[in-house]
C-alpha cells in the first residue's frame, strides 16, 4: 500500500475513489524520468538449487520500502521520485533490504500480449540495481493493480502475461532479487480465487526462474488473520509468506486523508501500557504459529504509523513491532521512505531519528 491501507480498512477503503488510481485504454505515454547509467550489471547466474527460503528470510533482514515512487499512477505523481542516494542512504542506515512497490499496470498494455512498455522496464532495472550494487536484497512486487481487485476473472490472463515478461527480464538477475506476487489482494480477488491465480502464477515464473525466491501473501489485504486460507503449492518450499501489520488502525491511520473518517481518530497514542502491547503480542504469535504449522518462514512486508501520530507514540510503536518480529524470527520492511510515513525527511535532508533508531537500535 501505502498511501496507507491495512486489513481493518476494507470498509472505509471501499467508499474511496482513488482518483489516482485509473488505467485505463491503451497504454499512456510514460512521464520521463532521468535514469542514470546503471552501476550494477547483472550476469547469467549458474544453475543451482534452489536457496533456503529461511535463510533468504533471514538475509531480508531490516528492510524498508521505497514507497509513493513506482506504485504511484506515473513516478513523481505522490511527491516522490527515487533518487540514487536514497538507496545509499538506506545502506548506511543499516537496513538490510529494499522493498520495491511497483504498478506495472500503469505502464502495460490492456490488449494482448500486453506488453510492459520497455522505458519503465529500464527505471525498474536501475532502481534494482543500485540496491544491488550496494549489497541490499530487493523485492520487488505487483503493487495497486486495482482492476484485478475489482474484475480478478477479467485481469488473469493479463497478470499473468505480466509475470511472465517480468520474470523473464530478470531470469538472470541472483537470487538476491525476489518477486512478490501481489501486493494486498482484497475485494473480489477473495481467498479461493487468489489461491488459485497464485498457484498458477508460480507455475509461470517457475518456468524461467527455477530457483528465484517468491514472496506471497493471503487475500483479505494480506492479513493475519487470512493466513489460515492462504493454500500454498505445497512441493515448492522457495517460498516466504508475507503479512501486513497497521494495528491498532486507528492510531496508526489517524488523519490519514485517503481513509473516510479518519479526522477523528486524531490524537490517539501509543504508550505501550499492557494490553497494548499484549495485541500486538497476539497477533504475531498468530503468524509466528502459522508459519511454525506449515513450515513457512514470515516476513512482514508493510508496517508504520502515518506522520500525524506523534512521533513518541510511532516510535514507541514502531521498536515494539519490529523487536516482537525479530524474536520470531521474522524479517521485515517498515513502510516507508521518505513520504508520509518516512524514516526518511526528504525536504530536511535528514534521518527522522526516532523512526531510524526504533528501528536499527545503535
Amino acid at each position: 500500500m501505502k498511501r496507507g491501507f491495512s486489513i481493518l480498512s476494507i470498509v472505509v477503503v471501499l467508499s474511496l475513489a482513488f482518483t489516482l488510481q485509473g488505467c485505463g485504454g491503451k497504454l499512456a505515454a510514460p512521464t520521463p524520468v532521468p535514469t542514470p547509467t546503471p552501476t550494477y550489471t547483472p550476469a547469467p547466474s549458474p544453475t543451482s538449487a534452489a536457496p533456503d527460503p529461511f535463510e533468504q528470510n533471514k538475509r531480508l533482514g531490516r528492510g524498508v520500502n521505497m514507497g509513493n515512487a513506482l506504485e504511484a499512477p506515473r513516478e513523481g505523481a505522490w511527491g516522490v521520485t527515487l533518487d540514487e542516494e536514497y538507496f545509499q542512504l538506506a545502506k548506511k542506515g543499516g537496513f538490510n533490504s529494499v522493498r520495491i512497490p511497483i504498478r506495472w499496470s500503469s505502464h502495460a498494455e490492456t490488449e494482448p500480449p500486453y506488453t510492459i512498455d520497455q522505458a519503465f522496464f529500464d527505471r525498474v532495472d536501475w532502481a534494482v540495481e543500485q540496491a544491488l550494487s550496494r549489497g541490499l536484497l530487493v523485492v520487488i512486487n505487483m503493487h495497486h493493480y486495482e482492476e484485478i481487485f475489482k474484475q480478478p476473472n477479467e485481469h488473469r490472463e493479463r497478470f499473468l502475461a505480466m509475470w511472465e515478461q517480468i520474470a523473464e527480464h530478470y531470469q538472470d538477475y541472483p537470487p538476491e532479487l525476489m518477486f512478490e506476487l501481489l501486493n494486498e489482494p482484497h475485494d473480489m480477488l477473495v481467498s479461493s480465487l487468489w489461491n488459485d491465480l497464485l498457484e498458477e502464477t508460480v507455475r509461470v515464473i517457475r518456468q524461467s526462474n527455477p530457483t528465484r525466491t517468491l514472496i506471497i501473501g493471503p487475500a483479505q489485504w494480506n492479513s493475519i488473520g487470512a493466513l489460515q486460507n492462504l493454500e500454498l503449492p505445497e512441493d515448492d518450499r522457495n517460498i516466504i509468506v508475507t503479512v501486513h501489520y497497521y494495528e491498532p488502525f486507528r492510531f496508526t491511520h489517524q488523519g490519514a486523508e485517503w481513509v473516510s473518517g479518519s479526522e477523528p481518530w486524531l490524537g490517539t497514542t501509543w504508550e505501550g501500557t499492557p494490553s497494548q502491547k499484549q495485541a500486538i503480542i497476539d497477533d504475531l504469535d498468530q503468524a509466528a504459529a502459522w508459519g511454525k504449522a506449515h513450515n513457512r518462514p514470515i516476513y512482514i512486508g508493510e508496517f508504520g504509523a502515518y506522520s500525524k501520530a506523534d512521533m513518541e507514540s510511532r516510535a514507541r510503536w514502531t521498536a515494539f513491532v519490529a523487536r516482537q518480529a525479530e524474536a520470531r524470527g521474522m524479517s521485515w520492511a517498515y513502510w516507508e521512505f521518505c513520504a508520509g510515513f518516512g524514516v526518511f525527511d526528504r525536504v530536511r535532508g535528514a534521518w527522522n531519528e526516532p523512526l531510524l533508531q526504533a528501528l536499527i537500535p545503535r
